[in-house]
């Protein structure tokens, strides 16, 4: 089945250069030139959107911000904003990569088909990982919820983000920052102590339910990393 690569970019020509050479690596090629355009196109459920950020009407940073939540493809900005700027915010509100104007195809082509390989990974992994077992504990990623004993922990939102972030890589140590910006994003604007805060209310939700099993530990001045329990 051919992957579908939707290029969002106002000018003819380089859309037209982007499109030979995706077609060439055996892609099938969907083409906007407009944020309105590109929205429409939504529907043919395109496996990874190149997108321009100087367009007129929505631009791309405001287009990736609309559809982020609706789409789970990569998301390349490819743009001749150049700033340091300019590429942290692309990458804060959801897109997956940031390449400069003038570009390289082969470049292009190699980042592409890096990305989609990678969101391939993440469903096959995503399909086979839907049920975390860590001893008495069960996390269910798919319904977002946490089992003891087959009894329900009720979580909010952001604790249930903090231990499937943790759970998904045990024995990895995080530090307070990096959970904060993972679960909260770059442009929150609080601080990473409420880490410390929420790790402490999971902890206790955990510990009622199953007392002899500590699944978070804290490595002091590090972070904290997800606990194997076999009991």
């Amino acid at each position: 089945m051919q992957d579908k690569i939707l290029i969002v970019d106002d000018e003819a020509q380089i859309v037209s250069l982007m499109e030979q050479a995706m077609t060439a690596e055996g892609y099938r090629v969907l083409t906007a030139s407009n944020g309105t355009e590109a929205m429409s196109r939504l529907g043919e459920a395109p496996d990874l959107i190149i997108l321009d950020v100087m367009m007129p009407g929505i631009n791309g940073f405001e287009l990736c911000q609309m559809i982020r939540d609706e789409v789970d493809c990569p998301i390349l900005f490819v743009s001749a904003k150049q700033t340091e700027a300019d590429r942290i915010q692309g990458l804060s509100i959801g897109g997956d990569d940031y390449i400069t104007k003038p570009f390289s195809l082969r470049e292009l082509k190699a980042r592409v088909a890096a990305h989609l390989r990678g969101s391939r990974r993440m469903r096959e992994s995503s399909a086979e990982r839907s049920l975390l077992r860590y001893g008495r504990l069960r996390i269910d990623l798919k319904g977002r919820e946490v089992h003891v004993n087959e009894s329900v922990v009720p979580m909010t939102a952001k604790e249930f983000d903090i231990v499937e972030l943790l759970a998904l890589h045990p024995g990895q140590v995080f530090s307070k920052e990096q959970i904060y910006d993972r679960i909260w994003g770059l442009e929150a604007s609080g601080d990473a102590s409420t880490v410390t805060e929420h790790i402490k209310k999971i902890r206790a939700k955990l510990g009622a339910r199953d007392p002899l099993n500590s699944y978070i530990s804290t490595l002091w001045g590090v972070g904290y990393k997800w606990e194997r329990s076999d009991s």
